[in-house]
């Protein structure tokens, strides 16, 4: 059995402002015109026969979310591990090797971003299958992707001579090589000899342990006993933070790739795309015949070679070209399509300046639901609040704000201090200042609720939880 590890970190600024460090690409559908997500993607095309249960791990601020979407899809992670601190992929990969070694060390692990596009299956298939052979055999593979331009943006692999035997499709890494400037991008192209470096692996657990070892230690000790030390909450387990944060930050590739004598590389053609900015998106995406790529209700007038993305308002563009125009409710990105990685200086700037945007959307999800913003201004805020059936939120209470609540579908069953009543549509209940109080939805189907906040401070720092059933 192959055990997909899913690395699911990262913020995704680049395709700001769909993407947010509260909510980053890997959880939206952004290729294609289905519903399911970049990471509900990831696990799918690894799953079935000869591959077990997925072990994720992710930041915890996102625990809830990664749970949810694994049970829209029907999959029971065998793992999730919560990193304290991020640390990049080899002390990640470190925490997932040593728990699946608790089962057995010869366990072979794929290990995945959440948040590439694969356009072509089959292939990703039959490549994990010729890579498990040298996997078997104690290899540290990586997969090549077959270079389709003298792209300056991805680090290459040149791969040397064949790795065995009985391992057809598979050789030797010979070297790894730094993003390249364009006209020896070029000659690597021409040469046949180099891949791009998809960041995907597969190793035993074991191999890839002794390779720490030998090469990062310091960094294994760390990561072992932030695992020893860890403390299971609910179906997470959360990896101790001050021993996590003792272990130094670095790549799979940095940390052992580039130092091994057992690195091999399978070269795929797989119509992979790591969807590293907006542009990435356009090269991939069904077009027009003016080469347009859009999504949501958009329309056009003599526009070419676009990128238009709306989940709100109905987007109008007029002789334009080669433009990027990214629309949500409280933001609109317009950036010249060449130049689609400036947009991480803009997510910079929003930082700098103390800007939310670059944060939360104005739909926050939580693990009872969500919330999203409708109106604020002074001393009052509007939410529409949704609470998924059989969910309740934390007994809690404000020092500094009073809340109504209407119900506008399902049904609400309400605390208020030693009192419970049941809610239903076109029902309101007032919970004052300073009240213990909490929502719950009984029913089978969202609750629905519009909440106005009034006082002097509105801020989400305003909560007293007395009573929480996912361990805030």
């Amino acid at each position: 059995m192959i055990h997909p590890v899913i690395l699911s970190g990262g913020s995704g600024s680049r395709l700001w402002p769909m993407s947010r460090a509260g909510y980053p690409k890997q959880f939206l559908p952004l290729h294609g015109q289905g519903e399911t997500t970049m990471l509900q993607d990831t696990v799918k095309r690894a799953s079935g026969e000869g591959f077990a249960d997925p072990l994720l791990v992710c930041n915890e601020a996102h625990r809830f979310i990664i749970a949810e979407q694994m049970r829209q899809i029907g999959i029971t992670p065998s793992d999730i591990l919560l990193e304290p601190v991020g640390r990049n992929t080899a002390p990640a990969v470190a925490a997932a090797a040593l728990r699946l070694s608790e089962h057995g060390p010869e366990a072979l692990m794929l290990v995945m971003p959440s948040d590439h596009v694969i356009l072509n299956e089959p292939a990703f298939r039959q490549a994990v299958s010729r890579a498990a052979v040298a996997a078997g055999e104690g290899a540290l593979v990586t997969f090549g992707i077959t270079p389709t331009a003298p792209e300056t943006g991805y680090g290459y692999i040149q791969q040397g001579r064949a790795w065995g035997r009985e391992a057809e499709g598979i050789h030797e890494v010979k070297r790894f090589v730094e993003k390249p400037d364009l006209e020896t991008a070029r000659q690597y192209l021409e040469s046949g000899d180099y891949a791009w470096n998809s960041g995907i692996f597969l190793f035993q657990a074991s191999a890839y342990l002794q390779a720490l070892e030998q090469f990062q230690p310091e960094m294994l000790a760390a990561v072992r006993k932030a695992l020893e030390n860890s403390t299971q909450d609910m179906t997470f387990c959360r990896l101790d933070s001050a021993a996590f944060a003792e272990s130094p930050a670095d790549s799979i590739d940095y940390a052992v790739m580039e130092h091994t004598d057992q690195a091999a590389v399978v070269p795929v053609d797989m119509g992979w795309n790591d969807l590293g900015a907006w542009s990435s998106l356009w090269d991939i995406e069904a077009k027009d015949e003016q080469g347009n790529a859009t999504k949501g209700d958009v329309l056009l007038h003599d526009t070419r070679n676009s990128y238009v993305h709306s989940t709100h308002a109905m987007v109008a563009l007029a002789g334009v070209e080669d433009v990027i125009v990214v629309a949500t409710d409280d933001a609109v990105l317009v950036a010249d399509r060449h130049k689609a990685q400036d947009v991480k200086k803009i997510v910079d700037r929003l930082k700098a300046e103390g800007r939310g945007e670059h944060n939360l959307h104005t739909t926050v999800h939580r693990p009872w639901g969500s919330y999203r913003g409708i109106d604020l201004g002074d001393r009052y805020q509007v939410k529409r609040i949704t609470v998924k059936p059989g969910e309740k939120l934390s007994l809690q209470m404000h020092y500094h704000r009073a809340e109504h609540w209407i119900v506008v579908r399902g049904t609400a069953l309400v605390t208020i201090g030693d009192e419970q009543r049941l809610l239903r549509e076109n029902e309101s209940t007032y919970i004052p200042m300073g009240q213990t109080h909490r929502l719950e939805n009984p029913g089978k189907v969202p609750l629905q609720l519009i909440e106005v906040q009034s006082g002097s401070y509105l801020g989400e720092d305003d909560i007293v939880r007395f009573e929480d059933g996912y361990g805030r």
